[in-house]
């Protein structure tokens, strides 16, 4: 029986690209460093917990959410996955050098739900993707 629950939908959300002061490798090790995301978190952080693969943290009023490091390629990329299989996601850290000093940052999510979750997720998503590129930038 087919529903407008069970199909599934691509969601892309993108970030701002951020200039930073700091060169690729800087940023690339910041971001593969699970203790970063702590620090660049939304102020709403209810739990942070660092584990073998990656970390878990929560949002009030929001699910916990496990990240683990899906793909580090250096001083250019790192990408997070959902560490459950429930959930197709991956969070993406884009890093593109300007000079030997600075560099361009961009966070992405892209994921498939369906339509109800997708509707229910997209303002959250948006708003997260937002205070990790804020947070990056203060650092």
């Amino acid at each position: 029986m087919f529903s407008i629950f069970s199909k599934l939908q691509k969601m892309n959300i993108k970030g701002e690209k951020v200039t930073l002061n700091k060169s690729t490798e800087e940023i690339y090790m910041l971001v593969s460093d699970p203790q970063t995301y702590k620090q660049i978190m939304p102020s709403d952080m209810d739990k942070f917990e660092v584990n073998d693969q990656g970390f878990v943290f929560a949002l009030k009023g929001m699910p916990e959410i496990a990240l683990k490091f899906k793909e580090k390629i250096p001083n250019t990329r790192v990408v997070l996955t959902s560490a459950k299989d429930s959930l197709t996601f991956d969070l993406n850290v884009f890093i593109e050098k300007i000079t030997d000093n600075s560099c361009s940052v961009q966070f992405t999510f892209d994921g498939k739900f369906n339509m109800f979750i997708s509707a229910m997720v997209e303002k959250p998503l948006n708003n997260f993707i937002k205070s990790l590129t804020e947070g990056v930038s203060a650092i």
